[in-house]
């Protein structure tokens, strides 16, 4: 057969050898390879499979609910129902690309100011020689070096005094929050959420069967009274204090000790999400709310996602005592544990002094890119308004009176340019028009283009250009 088709003996085994497993054909010991008496119908006649144009990807993740038009499938729970409604973050790229199809993406650091060299050389080295240690099946609170770095950056920068015996090691702040909503709510659980809040965070409880309690913010923050006069007996509260998603605003220390009391008086757990705590360009940091937190009630959420860049998905949570147990157990029943190559190379990263470098100067960037976005908007757009915030990774800018924020945003979207609608955070506290502008993953010389483009869909969102 091999010289009849001019291939290769190996080949036209291969051939023989499929043909048997397919049963087109069966051998018989010491006599050849003989046709099969039977031939498979179900191999000989293929179905008609009908494909009919859909959304694509990129298309469904751009979106902020799920069309009507787009079918839910019958065999899902009830919860995967009402997770599949909910509003949700884009994260695919856009149809088209402005600025390096990074303008104005939310939580994006300034991935192009990265030490690429530096962290390939620790991260090749982790992955080239891996110990025996590293590829069995590792602890689940994750790399004990790791930690004990956390622990001591933690106790430096944001005033937490905890042991690397409290860290657990996550696969990012989504991670962390839903693994505390597995470990401490039962369905109908009643849950404090900032509103306008984090999807993330809001999906995470829905996930658990919270029942979500919509508690407002303004200037300072989440409004504790309100939350007592709400619901005083709820389970747990979410919050984002240093740097409010999406607001921006800082909680005031009056709010955070009141938060506390609260929660220690009911038993309540608070979650409290650090996020952008490492990025603040005005007046003094406050610390943590956990590092004033003498009765073990807050679980601290953090991530380098927005330090380091976001594929890392690595992230933490710092634990009160008491919980460490419960939270092992329940990791043990999802991923067990992160890998342990991205472990080996953060801890090294860290103790060679790279992080530390590379926060330093994310500081100094980030805070000369928001000073940029802000005079473009001014010379641009003057009509937006640019709501005062002290740090972070993204402003809040503010529409004229009759815009709808939605429609600014997909026309945005349609330009090549991120511009979350703000309406689409809020539960019940209804804000005016705004867009969500990220900053810090934009090149300056990319910020007046991108800004323009902004202007174009502003002006005329009605209009989608391909």
């Amino acid at each position: 057969m091999a010289e009849v088709r001019g291939v290769s003996r190996n080949t036209a085994l291969a051939a023989y050898d499929q043909l048997i497993a397919e049963g087109y054909a069966e051998t018989r010991q010491g006599s050849g390879t003989y046709v099969a008496r039977s031939i498979p119908d179900r191999v000989t006649k293929p179905r008609r499979i009908v494909r009919t144009p859909g959304p694509t990807h990129a298309e469904l993740s751009r979106r902020s609910e799920p069309s009507p038009a787009d079918p839910v499938p019958a065999a899902l729970s009830a919860r995967g129902r009402l997770l599949c409604g909910l509003p949700r973050m884009p994260i695919a790229e856009l149809p088209v690309e402005v600025a390096g199809g990074t303008a104005f993406r939310v939580g994006l650091p300034a991935l192009d100011e990265f030490p690429v060299a530096g962290w390939t050389d620790i991260h090749a080295t982790a992955a080239r020689y891996p110990t025996v240690r590293m590829m069995r099946y590792h602890d689940p609170l994750g790399d004990r070096r790791l930690r004990e770095a956390i622990a001591a950056h933690l106790a430096t920068g944001r005033g937490i005094d905890c042991s690397p015996d409290q860290v657990m090691i996550v696969s990012g702040s989504q991670h962390g929050v839903d693994l505390a909503a597995r470990v401490l709510l039962d369905p109908g659980d009643a849950v404090w959420l900032e509103d306008p809040g984090d999807l993330g965070a809001r999906a995470a409880l829905v996930a658990a069967g919270a029942d979500i309690v919509p508690v407002p913010v303004d200037a300072d923050g989440m409004d504790v009274a309100t939350g007592v006069a709400r619901r005083p007996a709820a389970r747990m509260a979410f919050v984002t204090p240093s740097h409010q998603f999406p607001m921006g605003v800082t909680m005031s220390l009056e709010r955070r000790l009141a938060l506390l009391e609260w929660a220690a008086r009911t038993g309540a757990w608070i979650v409290e999400d650090d996020q952008d705590c490492e990025f603040r360009y005005e007046g003094r940091p406050l610390a943590a709310l956990k590092s004033v937190d003498e009765n073990h009630r807050v679980i601290y959420v953090g991530t380098f996602s927005r330090t380091m860049f976001p594929g890392l998905r690595l992230g933490y949570l710092v634990l009160p005592p008491e919980l460490m147990n419960a939270f092992v157990a329940v990791r043990l029943t999802t991923d067990v544990h992160r890998g342990t190559v991205d472990q080996v190379a953060m801890t090294e990263f860290m103790a060679r002094g790279g992080f530390a470098r590379h926060l330093r100067r994310l500081r100094k960037i980030h805070g000369e890119r928001r000073g940029l976005l802000v005079s473009e908007l001014a010379r641009l757009i003057p009509e937006v308004t640019v709501l005062s915030s002290h740090g972070g990774l993204h402003l809040v800018a503010r529409l004229p009176s009759g815009q709808d924020d939605v429609a600014v945003s997909a026309a945005a979207a349609a330009r090549g340019i991120h511009a979350w609608a703000l309406s689409t955070h809020a539960m019940e506290n209804r804000q005016a028009p705004a867009l969500l502008l990220g900053y810090a993953g934009v090149r300056p010389s990319h910020m007046a283009g991108a800004v323009r483009v902004l202007a174009e869909a502003l002006r005329d969102p009605k209009e989608r250009h391909d």
